[in-house]
Parts: structure tokens; sequence; C-alpha cells
């Protein structure tokens, strides 16, 4: 009885949140701005490119964004009279929490975790296991759905995880500024 209840109330909920909910699948690209905090060190940052896909389920003023993203990111070294750059390949998945103004604006914040998917310097020769196969951070941004199945946004992503595999050497975690442009190939709702 009990579970035959909790499966009608299930469905009933599933029923009035697609009524009311909008579900957007699609795509972004857009520029990375990197750069890696790493102590007293000089850093200089880079500049690359991300894009992958992502999904919206938007209910009223608020909605939730998961998203698959590409993301090239490093930086370049300076020190000990010689500059070395890092080239890092990351696969990110933000879920960001989006808090919707009037005109489609919004605010978002959410959680990014990033799997390290290649690690090489500016000769293109591997960096073995120098870094750490993931990536923790903290995003924040802002963005506007427009009209026609376009999003435009600019998000501060803050690394918040020691991505130095080697112990002997500082703390270093990614800083990335990203400009971003998405395209909507799917909606269903309002």
């Amino acid at each position: 009885m009990k579970k035959s209840l909790l499966t009608i109330v299930l469905g009933l909920f599933i029923l009035v949140v697609s009524a009311q909910a909008k579900i957007e699948l699609g795509i972004k690209a857009g520029a990375n701005f990197a750069n890696a905090d790493a102590g007293s060190v000089n850093t200089n940052g880079i500049t690359a490119f991300h894009g992958g896909a992502y999904g919206l389920i938007k209910l009223a003023t608020i909605g939730i964004q998961p998203e698959m993203l590409w993301s090239k990111q490093g930086n370049e070294l300076s020190g000990r009279g010689s500059t070395t750059e890092w080239d890092l390949t990351y696969v990110n998945i933000p879920v960001m929490f989006k808090f919707y103004l009037p005109l489609g604006l919004n605010f978002q914040v959410g959680p990014q975790f990033g799997i390290l998917t290649n690690a090489e310097d500016q000769d293109g020769k591997s960096l073995g296991n120098r870094f750490k196969e993931s990536d923790l951070s903290a995003a924040l941004g802002a963005g506007w759905d427009i009209p026609f199945g376009l999003q435009l946004s600019a998000r501060y992503v803050l690394g918040l995880s020691d991505i130095n595999n080697l112990t002997d050497e500082k703390s270093i975690k990614n800083r990335t500024f990203q400009l971003s442009i998405g395209y909507s190939l799917f909606k269903l709702g309002n």
C-alpha cells in the first residue's frame, strides 16, 4: 500500500513539474582565459577554448544546468631563467544553479568537477603524472538567455583543489575566466 501511494505521489509530482518546467538541450563554446595560482611563483595566463553540451531544467525563476565541456587550461610559468607552458586538457562537468531575473538575465553558481585527460608542455611533451587526475572548482557567473535559443554567459571558475601531484612543491590551483555562447537544439515546455 505504501509503495503504491509513493508511486502515485511521485507520478503526480513528475506530471506537475513537467507541465510547468522548461527542458532544453544544447551546445556551447567559448574562450578560456586560464591561469594557475602557484603561490609565489610567477605565472602568466593563456588563452584557450572550451566547448561541449548542456541541459537546462527551468522551473519559474530557478534553473539547473548541468554541462559537459572539453576545456583547454593551463598557464605559463616563469622562473629560474626560463619559461614553461603547461597545456592541460580537462573534461569539466559544471552543475550550475541559475537564478533568473526579468528578460532572461540570470546569475549562476555551482560546483565543477574536472577530469584531466592530457597534460603537455609547450613542446608537446607529456608531463606524465605531474598533475592530479581530478580537479574540484567553484563557478560563479552571469548570463543572458536571449530569444532564438541563444545563451550568452561569463563565468569565473575558481579551483578549490590542489592539482599538483608532486609532494615536494607548492600547491597549484586552476583559475579560469570563461566567455561562452550557447545554442538550444531541443526545447520542451515554456
